[in-house]
């Protein structure tokens, strides 16, 4: 996928959508050369790559950093990068300085977490230039308040309000939805609802696109299994297993061979 356009075609095509994160140069280019069709430099880089238990600890440098390492070896992959916590809850000018900080990294389009208090900004943003995707369900930046990492849409009254905020989102201006950790009948709903599409992760099989986690899903996250996640590579026991080979190796002085000296 090289541009926004490209989501609502593959909607309309019934094609899905492949997402993953991505936070640093090196998958970038794995990624570049790879099927998927886009990256997002989400903020859950905050526990990724530099060991926090939330997101809540990224600022905009932050983000824009690690968006402007993906974007030099993403290729011609459209890149996502997420607004951080509380970046776009301030005045009208402080939020567009944010935007303004991670889209001149090189994003692509902004995601932001929430409905509630934000449509005025997506509208201004749109109206901007700036492509913005929506975020419902379970939003890690406010799991403080929803108590924990919890699938959201449980009563019939939560569902609701999710597919409410979903439309609002839709006609403020969004391109596209990630829905997390909700029902799967709940999100076959709004998919169904919505004309732009939706990437799922843990909202089951009806949205229009999935997204997982790099890390999560190369099984580089020991002892990390929620539900919905599927894994596909043991990168932590291969990564592991390789360290300690060439531990071996040079405790043992087999490396470097004279095939890796200079004569």
């Amino acid at each position: 996928m090289k541009s926004v356009l490209d989501f609502q075609e593959k909607k309309n095509a019934k094609q899905k959508i492949s997402m993953l994160t991505c936070y640093d140069y090196t998958f970038a280019r794995i990624a570049a050369a790879s099927q998927i069709d886009c990256l997002l430099v989400g903020d859950s880089l905050a526990m990724t790559m530099h060991g926090h238990k939330t997101t809540l600890d990224v600022s905009v440098s932050l983000m824009a950093l690690h968006t402007r390492a993906v974007i030099a070896g993403a290729g011609d992959k459209f890149v996502v990068s997420d607004l951080p916590f509380l970046s776009y809850r301030k005045d009208l000018t402080a939020n567009v300085s944010a935007a303004e900080e991670v889209m001149k990294a090189g994003a692509h389009a902004l995601k932001l977490e929430g409905a509630d208090g934000n449509l005025e900004l997506i509208r201004h943003l749109v109206d901007s230039g700036v492509p913005v995707m929506g975020h419902l369900g379970l939003t890690p930046q406010s799991i403080h308040q929803l108590g924990g990492f919890k699938v959201q849409g449980r009563t019939e009254q939560a569902q609701n309000k999710i597919k409410d905020q979903a439309l609002k989102l839709q006609d403020a201006g969004c391109f596209g939805l990630v829905l997390e950790c909700v029902p799967a009948h709940l999100a076959q709903n709004i998919t169904s609802s919505l004309e732009i599409p939706t990437i799922g992760i843990g909202a089951g099989p009806d949205c229009d696109g999935q997204v997982l986690v790099l890390q999560d899903m190369l099984g580089l996250n020991h002892g990390f299994q929620p539900k919905f996640l599927k894994t596909y590579l043991k990168g932590f026991d291969t990564i592991q297993n390789a360290f300690d080979q060439y531990h071996k190796e040079v405790s043992e002085r087999t490396f470097p061979s004279d095939k890796e000296s200079y004569s």
